[in-house]
């Protein structure tokens, strides 16, 4: 067996504004992308791979793009069905097998987002439309292992 490297990176929506999603056209899509201790969205190799520990990798910029695709799935969809989403954060955690040889691949991403939504709205309909954000999302039907996702739902206060 391979060693094994964990990735994780932070997703954070900026784009509520005072509306959240209460219509498709209500919200920003803008979000950050962030790695603790590294500068947002320099890139270089792993440092396994000779690259400069101050960027960020591809293989973390590769978990972050499935995380981004989901959240932006998730907003549109969660707008489309009236769930009014306020905030929404992700750290998900992805892991690469690099063989003897040196080639590697991904055998999975978790993402763990964390959502705040307005109102009373049943956990149920939530996790149906992370659902079916995982069902349309471009990269996760591009990738050739798992991609799973842990919600959590918070109300906002």
């Amino acid at each position: 067996m391979g060693v094994l490297h964990a990735y994780t990176v932070d997703v954070r929506w900026t784009g509520a504004g005072q509306t959240g999603t209460t219509g498709y056209t209500a919200y920003s899509r803008d979000h950050e992308v962030r790695v603790e201790g590294r500068p947002v969205l320099l890139g270089s190799a792993d440092p396994a791979f000779r690259g400069d520990p101050s960027r960020h990798t591809p293989e973390e910029l590769f978990v972050a793009a499935l995380s981004q695709c989901h959240l932006l799935w998730f907003l549109h969809l969660a707008a489309v069905e009236g769930v009014v989403v306020v905030d929404y954060r992700d750290e998900a955690t992805g892991t690469m097998r690099v063989e003897s040889a040196g080639a590697g691949q991904f055998t999975e991403v978790t993402l763990h987002p964390r959502v705040t939504v307005r109102g009373d709205v049943d956990e149920t309909r939530v996790a149906a439309v992370h659902q079916r954000a995982h069902e349309h999302c471009f990269i996760a039907r591009s990738v050739n292992f798992p991609v799973r996702h842990e919600p959590v739902v918070h109300r906002e206060a």
